[in-house]
């Protein structure tokens, strides 16, 4: 089991980053928000390893939920 907790700053974020890709892509599959959720969230993120981190999640997210 992992504690949360003891992840560095940088590691919690792209738990986070995940989570929220994860829910962006359930959004979308479930037609509670457009596909436009995943600019949104994308131009929010500063950083550009972590806005990479996160599309690469969306993909993964979106092949495993089957939204094209």
């Amino acid at each position: 089991m992992h504690n949360l907790a003891q992840l560095s700053d940088a590691e919690k974020n792209r738990v986070e980053l995940d989570k929220q890709a994860a829910y962006s892509v359930w959004q979308v599959k479930n037609a509670k928000k457009g596909y436009e959720v995943f600019a949104e969230i994308a131009n929010n993120i500063s950083d550009d390893d972590e806005r990479d981190f996160f599309e690469r999640a969306v993909t993964k997210y979106k092949v495993q939920m089957g939204v094209a």
